[in-house]
């Protein structure tokens, strides 16, 4: 790679004993000669302020300089950085690789070139080697101390403090401000050295690798992080300035980022002159006009700005280098540029090959060492990774469950990603599994927008109970994050967390990935018109099928408390004895009840179907009088179903008092079988009385009076509606006290969070406008105060509290014209007041009547409270641990500050990680109707691009549909979190020639759904449209206003 010139002082501190890093090559590939003639010497200044002198031929073209640096480096990740000098216009500018140096920089001996980073991925998780990372934070410090990333003092201090202990180690306050003392790493670092210290003193024991990780945890959350600004102006004259990013294109007014277009947006880039274009795809959501129109300084600034937009698009978005476009014969119209190196997918696959030989470096300015291992360890494929890397990110592959076996049919993977653009979903770190693991991982978790669905591992079924993960993921991205607990287990180790890259969500989703990867056998459309044939054609027989379905997911969700709940407690003595008992015994006796029920409502169904004693089957062809017999002998079994109140309350108080009981509950949650939070599972019997009243109006509504089964399914319905009435005010009592239970668990900086006649109305996103602009936070109402939060760093994925608003005395009024933004609120209290702003109007309209309702009844109160809710550290029971200042800003630096080994496995697909990555909200309305609006069933999917349908066991509960491969699965494959999407019927241009299909679609998702009847079709759509669009409270009221016959 030309002739360098050798020194040995580089070569002791970075490791250049041998040429073996290189940077821009595929494994196995070997150098090309270098060019012949003369050479010349070039000026390279690096990262850490050293300047090293490399000779290259003059006509070598800009590849080879920067291999070269590379190599000398032993830089395996060398496409994460450029080379950048000034050209003779004084303009910085990247060093094209394609070109010949010397026709890019005309007098060599005089211009120093700088290495630096030139992309900045999303998730510095995705840097596999310590040697990069190490650079990436040298580019930190850089920008850091040339006021490029900019931030407030909290976060600055904290940045330093990670610098001090990679440099200098541990804590010694002499020490500490001698170093800063003698080193200035930002502007204005006097007053902030106390803070410094003082935030060092924390770090003890952190090795120079984990301060690098912490620092670039840290730093890539600051909005400023790996931006360059280029000024330019809008079509009105405004001044603005335009950056790139992983993400896309974003827009800055002074230092405060006030719009960005996303890749999966931009359809074409251009410039004209001084005139830089955007065209955008065509969107009717948005307000924004095809062609975005920017004014720049000149034509090389222009152009300058238009070749790096091209370089990154290329660099995040391609699968591989694009290919050289063939040159016309006679005129050449536009420009010849094109990205030239690997992709980042390519270079993530070259590092997980292990085609590298990893060797030591030294840092200049660190008095420790940090040496990489010069052996590949295969039973840990990402071994340089710290250890709170590992435990938050999950970058290797655990150990897969098998498939099950005596499967008949292969099963396939289908992923929905364009064939021409490596997609933002794409993980930062596909590991193998170690070696000799015979067990492969199946699943896979994407954490983009645009993919929000979750693939599960199939566990065998021989086992009498599912393997518990022992790893945790933190959200990255993004919905998307959800891995299959919807409640929000951390995921299993063997997923693989990718990053968001998202402009719009500046965190990763907990959302994501294609949906259901595992096919089972489909089942043929002739096969299956031929079933549907058989069926009986009266609405009547699908009603009595839907017992049977809702059923059976019934019997499951009673199992999930009865066999593995009480499996799990009887392994473990943490549970009392007296919570056991009022437990378990309360719930035996009604699993047994409505085993020996399923079984009725099917042998009545298979006479009905005609599948055994055809010639008696007219006799049979009603449901009324089975539910009759059952609904009163339930009634003997109220006295276990008023238990069930009392055992929930049992065992929230048994589980704050005591940890083990603590740690049992969450590790419970973290199985598959556990799809819901636990103590929702123990309403699902109140929940289930619900059910059964609407399914006996539906029938009554069908049956006209004279009919033979009108009389019964009166009598039955009279039965239920009685038992309902009797428990109602118990049931809205419990879910209240559910919902703020399952809330606690997602807010971290309270302390009292569920206390007598505290009432949850509302969860949403919203954004909160401060001194850096609009903000995302994540807002909940209450009837006494509104909270607002962000989303925290920590692996347990909580939001932090910044702030509460009592609503007494509070008043509400829009203020879109004050302050010129679209859906905005001003919400003024008795000390604080706050400017929010909606994802669009019906979500400000619903804020505004929930908000203005809770006021009302603040209002009737009996006056305002000193203090609502008091502050507590993350885990309430180990108080040793220490908090940062509550404080706002755009990270939560406790995940910083605290261990990562000490912090529990938390959620990070709950209802609220929904409503942050959709930008959405849900009200406790909403949730009542989602109770209501349970539904099973056999349904066929099929994708956007495929052809065949795909026969799945459906569950919808929890604003969620659940897939299993059949009903008899002990656990769903998958989840798809139905908040945000849009629910139609398939258009004719779509090709869907088929009865009873309809279409769900998010973005650019889309999914369609087969039912076998006009009925369960109907059924179908009416459920999931209480998920994807929340109606009006009017209309609730009226909906729950009992059916009288």
């Amino acid at each position: 790679m030309g002739e360098i010139e050798q020194r040995p002082t580089p070569g002791s501190r970075l490791g250049a004993t041998e040429n073996s890093g290189i940077s821009t090559l595929e494994h196995g590939q070997k150098l090309p000669p270098p060019p012949s003639g003369k050479l010349m010497s070039i000026k390279i200044q690096m990262l850490d302020d050293t300047q090293e002198a490399f000779e290259v031929p003059q006509r070598a073209p800009g590849k080879v300089l920067l291999d070269a640096v590379c190599n000398h480096l032993n830089l395996v990740e060398g496409d994460y950085f450029g080379l950048e000098f000034p050209d003779h216009k004084k303009i910085t500018v990247w060093l094209d690789l394609l070109k010949p140096i010397v026709k890019q920089i005309r007098r060599p001996k005089h211009v120093v070139v700088r290495f630096v980073v030139k992309f900045f991925p999303p998730d510095h998780t995705q840097l596999q080697e310590e040697l990069t990372r190490y650079l990436f934070a040298l580019q930190v410090k850089q920008d850091l101390a040339q006021g490029r990333l900019t931030c407030n003092d909290t976060s600055a201090a904290l940045l330093i403090s990670h610098i001090v202990q990679s440099e200098i180690g541990d804590f010694d306050e002499a020490s500490d401000r001698e170093h800063l003392a003698k080193n200035k790493y930002i502007p204005q670092q006097d007053a902030l050295e106390d803070r410094i210290v003082e935030f060092h003193h924390n770090h003890i024991g952190q090795t120079p690798a984990e301060s690098d990780f912490q620092l670039l945890e840290i730093a890539r959350r600051l909005e400023m992080y790996g931006i360059r600004l280029h000024p330019a102006k809008d079509r009105e004259g405004t001044k603005i300035n335009l950056a790139v990013a992983n993400t896309g294109i974003l827009v800055f007014q002074g230092f405060t980022k006030i719009n960005a277009f996303n890749w999966a947006k931009v359809r074409k880039l251009s410039f004209k002159r001084k005139r830089f274009l955007i065209k955008l795809r065509p969107d009717t959501n948005s307000s924004y006009q095809d062609t975005l129109e920017f004014l720049m300084a000149s034509r090389d600034f222009c152009k300058s700005f238009w070749k790096i937009c091209v370089e990154h698009h290329a660099f995040f978005r391609l699968f591989e280098e694009p290919k050289p476009k063939p040159k016309p014969v006679l005129f050449s119209r536009g420009s010849s540029f094109r990205f030239s190196g690997r992709t980042q997918k390519q270079v993530l696959d070259y590092v997980k090959e292990g085609g590298h030989k990893k060797v030591q470096f030294e840092r200049k300015h660190s008095k420790i060492h940090s040496i990489r291992s010069l052996a590949v360890q295969p039973t840990e494929p990402n071994s340089e990774v710290p250890k709170q890397a590992q435990q938050r990110a999950s970058l290797a592959l655990g150990e897969g469950a098998e498939s099950p076996g005596g499967q008949s049919c292969q099963q396939r993977k289908e992923l929905e990603v364009s064939t021409t653009e490596y997609g933002s979903c794409q993980s930062p770190a596909l590991q193998k599994s170690p070696v000799g693991n015979k067990k492969a991982s199946g699943g896979m978790k994407a954490t983009t927008e645009e993919e929000e669905e979750v693939v599960k591992d199939r566990t065998q079924q021989n086992k009498p109970q599912p393997q518990q993960p022992t790893g945790s993921l933190t959200g990255s991205p993004h919905l998307s994050e959800l891995s299959i607990n919807s409640q929000g287990g951390a995921v299993p180790t063997n997923l693989i967390l990718s990053p968001n890259l998202s402009p719009d969500t500046k965190q990763a989703s907990p959302l994501v990935s294609p949906l259901l990867n595992d096919q089972p056998c489909p089942r043929t459309d002739d096969e299956e018109e031929g079933r549907r044939k058989r069926f009986p054609a009266d609405k009547a027989y699908f009603i009595a099928k839907e017992v049977s379905t809702t059923e059976r997911t019934y019997l499951k969700d009673l199992e999930v408390i009865t066999s593995w709940f009480q499996s799990t407690v009887s392994k473990e003595d943490s549970m009392p004895e007296t919570l056991k008992n009022i437990i378990f015994p309360n719930f035996e006796p009604l699993h047994k009840f409505h085993t020996n029920f399923l079984k009725e409502i099917e042998q009545r169904l298979a006479l009905w179907e005609g599948r055994s004693n055809a010639h008696i089957r007219g006799d049979y062809q009603r449901i009324g009088d089975v539910m009759l017999k059952n609904i009163q002998a339930m009634k003997q079994l109220a006295a276990h179903l008023w238990k069930h109140s009392e055992a929930l309350e049992a065992l929230e108080t048994s589980i704050r008092s005591s940890r083990r009981l603590e740690n049992l509950c969450r590790d419970f949650e973290l199985q598959k079988v556990c799809y819901l939070p636990l103590n929702t599972f123990l309403l699902r019997p109140l929940h289930r009385l619900m059910h059964y009243k609407q399914i006996l109006e539906r029938l009554c509504k069908h049956h006209p009076p004279s009919h033979a089964d009108f009389r019964d399914c009166r009598a039955a319905l009279a039965e239920i509606t009685e038992m309902v009435a009797q428990l109602h005010g118990t049931m809205i009592k419990m879910e209240n006290f559910q919902k703020l239970h399952e809330l606690k668990k997602d807010l971290i900086g309270i302390d009292n969070l569920v206390i007598p006649g505290r009432e949850f109305i509302r969860l949403g996103s919203l954004s909160k406008l401060s001194g850096k602009g609009l903000q995302q936070r994540m807002f909940f109402l209450f009837n006494d105060v509104l909270l607002y939060t962000s989303r925290g760093l920590t692996i347990s994925n909580q939001f932090k509290v910044h702030g509460q608003l009592p609503l007494y005395g509070m008043t509400i009024e829009e203020s879109e014209d004050e302050w010129g933004v679209p859906h905005c609120l001003t919400l003024r209290g008795q000390q604080q007041s706050i400017i929010v702003a909606a994802s669009s109007r019906s979500e400000m309209e619903k804020w505004v009547e929930d908000i203005q309702m809770a006021i009302d009844l603040a209002e009737k109160s009996s006056g305002p409270t000193a203090e609502f809710l008091t502050s507590s550290p993350p885990d309430n029971k180990s108080p040793d641990e220490a908090t940062v200042a509550d404080q706002e800003s755009e990270d939560d630096l406790s995940a910083s500050r605290t261990s990562l080994e000490r912090q529990a496995p938390h959620r990070g697909n709950t209802m609220v990680h929904v409503c942050w990555h959709r930008n959405t909200s849900v009200s406790m309305v909403d949730f009542s109707v989602a109770v209501e609006n349970q539904l099973s069933g056999n349904l066929l999917r099929k994708f956007k691009n495929s052809n065949g349908w795909q026969k799945l066991w459906v569950v919808f509960t929890n604003f969620c549909l659940f897939f299993y491969k059949s009903h008899q699965d002990n656990h769903p494959l998958a989840s798809l979190p139905l908040l945000g999407y849009s629910l139609t019927i398939p258009a004719e241009s779509e090709d869907i020639h088929k009865d009873y299909v309809f279409k769900l679609h998010f973005k650019s998702h889309v999914y369609y759904f087969r039912a076998e009847s006009e009925y369960t079709f109907e059924r179908w759509m009416e459920v999931i449209r209480s998920a994807t669009s929340s109606p009006s409270r009017a209309h609730i009221l009226s909906h729950n206003e009992s059916h009288v016959y």
